[in-house]
């Protein structure tokens, strides 16, 4: 089973012709293809699958997800509220 996970974008730069995004999903950050979503900005929910990003999300979507990643136990219920102003931690999912 392939799972795609909501993340906010937190920023993004381009690199070798590749548009890229430091996304958040809770207390992680990962580094993700955003090429395939040009629209996407800053402060957008999108959905990534093996790091890239497929589609814009809302942000409402995206906590009923993180929701119920944590009701099934593949998501940490304390990171859902994680202060955006700490420093996230680099884990995998």
């Amino acid at each position: 089973m392939c799972l795609a996970v909501p993340g906010k974008i937190l920023e993004t730069t381009e690199e070798n012709g590749s548009r890229l995004g430091r996304v958040q999903f809770g207390g992680i950050t990962r580094l993700v293809q955003l090429d395939f979503v040009p629209e996407a900005g800053v402060g957008d929910y999108v959905i990534v699958h093996v790091g890239f990003a497929l589609s814009k999300v809302d942000a409402e979507e995206a906590q009923r997800t993180y929701q119920l990643l944590a009701e099934i136990g593949m998501f940490d219920a304390d990171e859902l509220g994680a202060d955006e102003s700490e420093t996230p931690s680099s884990g995998a999912l």
